[in-house]
């Protein structure tokens, strides 16, 4: 959608697990056409964006990459970057190039019903190269989410892996635990939840599959942010149980002004 109301593409061909989405897309102003199968789908393209769980994108791949012509270039969207950076050039024909990439936008909904044009309008896009790819495919992957209207930042697989962990899959851990932890107290206290609680939580409605999925592969990062967040929350308890109230106030402060310093 976003590519075709910015026409940076002379033609949209897409294919989509579901044939009942299938249909549908047909009817789409900003799709030129759909074909039934992943190969169908790549064939004669320039630019191949796997769109998919991460669990699913490495086998999308293999599926395409031995049918691609030489220079065609393909990126993806996927959460953790480390194994399908390692495993997805390996799938693609000579002459081609991965180029693994991950915007940072979107909410709680999945599916293409829930997207937008401006999506990725001013929001971040890590575009995560090996040192073995090609420069030449960097620069046009980069030119292209930058088409998209997103904000890019390029760094490597593994600091995408720790930089994600930290401030988007943590916060998906806490908002579900403490959706958890209320939900066996009493369920019925959400209903005179403010709006604090609908915020702090607003993510853990995300699909349970797909998180499940960017769990698996980006465990061991998650597990080293999670040991250093549980950390903070113990020196927190500690501070509170000696009413150690300047060393609260310090920490309120400093979480305040971090928060406050958000771009827009």
């Amino acid at each position: 959608m976003a590519a075709h109301h910015r026409g940076l593409a002379r033609r949209l061909v897409l294919w989509s697990r579901r044939p009942e989405n299938r249909r549908r897309l047909r009817d789409q102003p900003w799709c030129d056409e759909v074909r039934e199968t992943p190969a169908e789908a790549v064939r004669g393209a320039s630019l191949v964006v796997l769109a998919a769980p991460v669990d699913g994108i490495i086998a999308l791949a293999q599926a395409v990459g031995p049918g691609l012509a030489a220079g065609t270039l393909v990126t993806d969207v996927g959460s953790v970057k480390a194994e399908i950076a390692r495993l997805c050039p390996a799938a693609l024909a000579p002459g081609a190039h991965f180029v693994g990439a991950h915007p940072m936008a979107g909410s709680e909904k999945t599916g293409w019903d829930h997207a937008s044009p401006t999506l990725f309008d001013q929001r971040t896009c890590f575009v995560t190269p090996r040192p073995e790819t090609d420069a030449g495919a960097v620069a046009a992957v980069v030119g292209f989410w930058q088409g998209l209207g997103a904000a890019v930042t390029t760094v490597d697989p593994d600091t995408h892996d720790e930089i994600v962990a930290n401030i988007s899959h943590l916060p998906q851990v806490v908002a579900a635990n403490l959706c958890h932890f209320l939900a066996r107290r009493n369920p019925a206290w959400r209903d005179f939840a403010g709006g604090g609680l609908r915020d702090t939580t607003r993510i853990g409605a995300g699909d349970p599959t797909m998180w499940m999925g960017i769990f698996q592969q980006n465990r061991d990062e998650i597990l080293r942010a999670l040991g250093g967040f549980e950390d903070e929350l113990h020196a927190f308890q500690v501070a509170l149980a000696n009413r150690d109230f300047a060393e609260i106030r310090a920490r309120l402060e400093r979480g305040k002004a971090y928060r406050d310093g958000f771009r827009p």
